[in-house]
């Protein structure tokens, strides 16, 4: 990493910020990429736009008069997403906010609102989707465009500390991660929302929202005719193991299992470690 992008990491995450993200589960760091680095972002979504992998998946309704588009772990066919993740600080900054002395790659994840997509992404963890377990992580929310207040990321401050909570599918609210009953299920957060410390931010291109992956978040839909394009990528610190599940993840890594024992740390060429500590 080029010596300047280091100072840039060190002036914005003071302290203060590694508090706070211990402390709520989620901060932003205003103006933290710059230009450059989000030129990289809008090439290599316009290029994953172009040709979906196999894991993309529409996750609005057909009635939507938007439309809601993800795709995940694309960094190793995409040379905008792989630049942008080994060349850009993201990597040091995840590392300094989840106190690890590596930070090695989950995964990325698009996420696309076109215009008058009503479709909100609904209340949820994102750990209990995953194959991973342990306390050092980091999620990375990097809109290209600028985003309101009421279509933001929005989370609820100190929830990461627990419990883990029942995922359901978005569309339909199956359980297909869990089974039904052996874990708690959400409460209803938007038909009490003054009863819950809810932290959400407007965000200008340049802006990154960090996050712990069992923070409860949730999103709005985009409204007019302003798209929403995020490039997400996940971090892994120190303590984090691979847990094997009976059920396919999101996203799914096939055939991890034969390769990587239930409780090993993450080492595998699809997890490289992009920053370690001096």
């Amino acid at each position: 990493m080029q010596r300047k992008a280091r100072e840039r990491v060190m002036r914005n995450i003071t302290e203060r910020e590694i508090t706070a993200y211990q402390r709520d589960g989620a901060i932003c760091l205003r103006q933290f990429l710059t230009h450059d680095e989000l030129s990289l972002l809008q090439d290599g979504i316009e290029r994953n736009l172009a040709a979906p992998s196999a894991r993309a998946k529409i996750a609005s309704k057909p009635d939507d008069p938007g439309l809601f588009i993800e795709d995940f772990c694309n960094w190793q066919s995409n040379e905008f997403y792989q630049r942008f993740i080994f060349e850009s600080p993201v990597a040091m900054a995840a590392g300094l906010l989840m106190q690890s002395r590596i930070s090695r790659l989950y995964h990325d994840h698009l996420l696309v609102k076109e215009p008058n997509t009503r479709q909100r992404t609904p209340w949820h963890q994102d750990q209990p989707y995953y194959n991973i377990e342990g306390w050092q992580n980091c999620s990375l929310w990097i809109p290209i465009d600028p985003v309101p207040r009421h279509s933001t990321l929005e989370f609820v401050a100190g929830s990461h500390r627990g419990p883990w909570l029942m995922p359901r599918s978005f569309m339909d609210n199956q359980a297909k991660w869990f089974p039904e009953g052996s874990l708690a299920d959400l409460p209803d957060i938007e038909a009490a929302r003054d009863q819950y410390p809810i932290l959400g931010w407007d965000i200008t291109p340049g802006d990154v929202v960090c996050f712990h992956m069992l923070t409860l978040h949730s999103a709005g839909g985009t409204v007019g005719p302003h798209r929403r394009r995020v490039f997400s990528v996940r971090f892994l610190g120190d303590d984090i193991t691979h847990a094997p599940r009976q059920w396919i993840t999101s996203p799914a890594f096939p055939g991890l299992e034969n390769e990587l024992p239930a409780q090993a740390p993450m080492v595998h060429p699809l997890f490289p470690v992009v920053w370690v500590s001096a």
